[in-house]
């Protein structure tokens, strides 16, 4: 029995380092993902205020410079806010859309001041249904963001299936996908800043592994798109900055949508969610393929 639903994987720019400009480019982007049937509508990595590629912030191992700081403190001023306004304004365009809008940001916890770089989930009626923050950051994203603590987790039961998903190379974690994997994760969410070919086959194989839809989005960015202000130290950066790759596989690892490269667009796919189960009659990572008797590992929430 077919169980069909819309989705759209967004790969564009942001308007980098203008959190306010962000949030109008999701508006507009999901309202075209909406106009078009999708019930579910993936931004990228760090869209909101942006994946600060190429920049140093001024920092080397033993030393800081003042202009690195000062470049900071815009990238720090544009982050999103939670709890606040920022969520608020998401949230309200999922919910004029009726749409689940799940999207990459940069997250300021108000209470201390760090960085995390999070996921944001929102339903349909513009509620935030879950948050989750990137366990660990990948080489010098470690000095701009704090790593997650686990807790999150969580894959979520919605009317479309079960949600869930991890951000650009927590995907390389097999105890991490495997606790995606052990709450029956269905639409698997990955968005991404990676636009290396080889992590087209990752999550090729991720699809197989996890007999799951993987939705993968990554970022479209020239370096012209960047503000004036970071454009020195630029200077030797290429012209396109990341070409993007975004894709969706199906439960058996078959292409989709895309790769799409070189160019903003968004993808759109009919995903038939029963194919999760069908795709689990010889391969079932959790369940008959699992051997516990072998192997004992066990994901649980932290309380």
């Amino acid at each position: 029995m077919k169980k069909l639903i819309k989705v759209a994987v967004v790969q564009a720019a942001p308007v980098l380092f203008d959190k306010a400009a962000c949030i109008d480019k999701v508006g507009e982007l999901t309202a075209e993902a909406a106009q078009s049937g999708a019930q579910l509508v993936l931004f990228p990595e760090a869209f909101i205020p942006a994946y600060p590629r190429g920049m140093s912030f001024g920092t080397v191992v033993g030393s800081r410079e003042d202009w690195g700081r000062d470049h900071w403190q815009v990238y720090w001023e544009n982050a999103v806010e939670m709890p606040g306004a920022d969520v608020d304004s998401l949230g309200a365009v999922a919910g004029n859309h009726k749409v689940y809008l799940v999207i990459g940001v940069v997250e300021r916890d108000e209470a201390h001041g760090t960085l995390y770089c999070s996921m944001l989930y929102f339903g349909p009626d513009g509620s935030l249904l879950h948050r989750h923050r990137k366990l660990k950051p990948t080489g010098t994203e470690r000095l701009i963001w704090g790593e997650g603590d686990g807790s999150d987790l969580q894959v979520l039961e919605t009317p479309l299936g079960r949600m869930g998903g991890l951000i650009c190379w927590e995907n390389y974690m097999p105890l991490a996908r495997m606790a995606l994997y052990q709450q029956n994760v269905q639409l698997y969410l990955a968005p991404t800043a990676d636009q290396r070919d080889s992590w087209q086959a990752s999550m090729q194989h991720i699809a197989c592994e996890g007999r799951c839809f993987v939705l993968s989005c990554n970022q479209f960015v020239q370096k012209e798109m960047y503000p004036s202000a970071f454009q020195a130290e630029l200077d030797k950066a290429p012209a396109i900055m990341s070409r993007g790759g975004s894709v969706i596989f199906s439960p058996l690892g078959e292409l989709i949508a895309g790769p799409l490269w070189d160019e903003e667009g968004i993808l759109y796919a009919e995903l038939d969610v029963a194919a999760c189960a069908r795709a689990k009659l010889d391969f079932d990572v959790v369940g008959h393929y699992a051997r516990p008797d072998v192997f004992d590992y066990q994901w649980k929430a932290k309380n």
